[in-house]
């Protein structure tokens, strides 16, 4: 048989203790989400947090009564008025498209299915200024449609049906995006039960499938909303920038900014960025209750 020697005491008092080591390796594993928190915090504050601030500080600047002054304009309200009116159409459209899309993909086996999904996530690929472009080709005065809608007297470009058009195909993949993984996710297994227990497609939708979707639409309602309202690009191409009559409030704003007028600029901007805090506090309250309610 192998003797074991002994250790030495003096070896055994070198040697860390087993809650010493562990105790090493927390502290180690610890750094990495420190520093990487710190990091994100840094990025934050210096790429939304202080630019945000700057708004509101800018905007108050010169008082609360110009504040007021500078949004209660006549130009600002008209502004106002139609950025509202556009989400107003487009939301309600995306969420009607939104829903019958998702069931459509998630729910039925068909052919073109992965076509609709292609052209579901075109806006996601597809510049908004392109968009806008390809609106002015089709219904424009010299485009493809033009002397018939002018020969009709109707008025899709440079008018309000132009921005409500580039607002709605800016923002129908919101809705539609935020319920296909839920609802594929959620299978067929209800609804198959629901046919067996011999409902009806609308009841199945009404009583099955909606419930179980609900926190994904209202979430996917809240960001439509928030791109409707905030939309540049597309619109800026569509509207021709006359005043009180096709700027939106991002237009607005740029306008204020271009002629130097900043503090009636950023009084209007506070608007749009207290929109997104408000976005995001709805955002908050949602996830919040979907995860209360899977919990």
């Amino acid at each position: 048989m192998t003797a074991v020697l002994p250790v030495p005491a003096a070896h055994h008092a070198s040697l860390p203790s087993v809650d010493q080591a562990t105790s090493y390796r927390k502290r180690r594993r610890n750094w990495a989400p420190f520093f990487l928190t710190c990091t994100a915090l840094v990025y934050l504050t210096v790429i939304l947090l202080v630019p945000l601030a700057a708004v509101f500080v800018e905007a108050l600047r010169r008082g609360v009564e110009f504040f007021f002054h500078s949004v209660a304009q006549p130009e600002a309200l008209a502004a106002i008025r139609l950025t509202l009116l556009a989400a107003v159409i487009a939301v309600p459209l995306n969420l009607g498209f939104g829903i019958a899309a998702a069931w459509a993909i998630a729910k039925f086996d068909f052919r073109g299915k992965a076509v609709l999904i292609t052209l579901i996530d075109l806006p996601f690929s597809v510049s908004p200024v392109i968009a806008g472009l390809v609106y002015v080709l089709v219904f424009g005065l010299q485009g493809w449609l033009g002397p018939w809608l002018s020969a009709h007297d109707i008025k899709i470009i440079f008018a309000v049906p132009g921005i409500v058009l580039a607002t709605v195909f800016v923002t129908f993949p919101f809705v539609a995006r935020e319920l296909i993984p839920l609802m594929q996710a959620q299978g067929r297994q209800e609804e198959e039960a629901a046919v067996v227990l011999g409902a009806r497609g609308w009841q199945i939708f009404w009583r099955v499938t909606l419930p179980n979707v609900k926190w994904g639409l209202l979430y996917g309602v809240v960001l439509c909303n928030a791109r409707a309202m905030g939309e540049f690009g597309a619109v800026s191409v569509v509207s021709g920038h006359i005043r009180g009559l096709t700027n939106t409030l991002p237009l607005h704003v740029e306008i204020l900014y271009n002629e130097y007028n900043s503090a009636a600029a950023f009084a209007c901007a506070s608007l749009l960025a207290l929109l997104a805090l408000v976005t995001l506090a709805i955002k908050t309250v949602l996830e919040h209750g979907y995860l209360k309610e899977h919990s």
